[in-house]
């Protein structure tokens, strides 16, 4: 069993991207990381109810770009586009960037989407819904969305048992590799 490959990077640059693209020296590189992590606990804290799926920064020289999926882009964006003024000020507080761009896409299903479902079955789970109905209901939706497979899990201690479990259901195809 030994070592094992963490998902993302055994991905990165062939199914998925990075989450940030910038390069900086190495005396600011540790400052310039934890802006983004800053950045990106900031947008998914204040725009919980938007579905946010993910937050890709784009850094060059004094200017960043903050590209925001999200489920729900009417939140973000506000009414005539308030809310993502006041979003690149506060931005711009956070960062050392002079000027900030900040351009939210909508995420077209998302039920294809793995965070948006599993921050769906957890809503569902702490308004009390079955954790098997939960499951089943985000399995469903996502065959409907054109999924070729999928596998959901809950793990914990279950319906409020004493004894922690973790429970699985898989539809469709789910290869390993």
């Amino acid at each position: 069993m030994g070592q094992k490959v963490h998902p993302i990077g055994f991905r990165l640059g062939i199914t998925q991207d990075w989450k940030s693209k910038w390069y900086s020296e190495k005396k600011r590189y540790t400052q310039t990381l934890h802006e983004d992590i800053k950045i990106r606990k900031f947008i998914e804290e204040r725009y919980k109810q938007a579905g946010i799926s993910s937050v890709l920064i784009e850094r060059l020289g004094d200017r960043m770009r903050v590209k925001i999926m999200a489920a729900r882009p009417g939140i973000v964006i506000g009414a005539k586009g308030a809310e993502v003024e006041k979003l690149n000020e506060i931005i711009k507080k956070l960062t050392s960037a002079k000027e900030v761009i900040v351009n939210v896409d909508e995420v077209k299903k998302p039920e294809l989407d793995a965070k948006l479902v599993a921050e769906d079955i957890a809503l569902q789970l702490e308004r009390r819904v079955t954790h098997r109905r939960a499951m089943k209901k985000a399995i469903d939706a996502a065959l409907k969305a054109g999924a070729k497979g999928i596998k959901t899990q809950v793990g914990g201690r279950i319906g409020g048992v004493d004894l922690a479990r973790k429970e699985w259901f898989m539809a469709g195809r789910m290869p390993l590799q």
